[in-house]
């Protein structure tokens, strides 16, 4: 469990998410991590409609660099399409669903305090 602090954190994280982007619902973890992902890619989400394939593509590159600050992943550069590429630095650790959604949330937070808020 995310302790109080983070919990606020979090909090306010889905808060901004669902201001800027929310239909009224509260995002979960997979809506972060694809806006996330758009963000890295530099598009701006209301100007491009992605595939299904795409979106998924999107969600890995926010794990990747989500991921990246604790060495599992390095950034190896840009395709053509402008859609960055990581390479694996270290093996993940075996955890458990909870466990892997702590450390994404965790990952989350540290992104929106590093990248995000001022």
């Amino acid at each position: 469990m995310l302790e109080q602090e983070n919990r606020n954190k979090w909090s306010r994280i889905t808060n901004y998410v669902k201001e800027r982007f929310g239909d009224g619902e509260e995002p979960d973890i997979d809506v972060v991590l694809f806006l996330i992902g758009v963000r890295e890619l530099g598009v701006p989400p209301q100007r491009k409609t992605f595939k299904k394939d795409q979106k998924l593509e999107l969600m890995h590159i926010a794990i990747c660099r989500l991921l990246s600050p604790y060495g599992y992943y390095k950034l190896e550069g840009l395709d053509d399409e402008g859609w960055p590429h990581y390479s694996l630095q270290k093996k993940l650790p075996h955890l458990k669903a909870g466990e892997q959604s702590l450390l994404m949330k965790e990952a989350v937070i540290r992104y929106f305090d590093d990248e995000i808020w001022d």
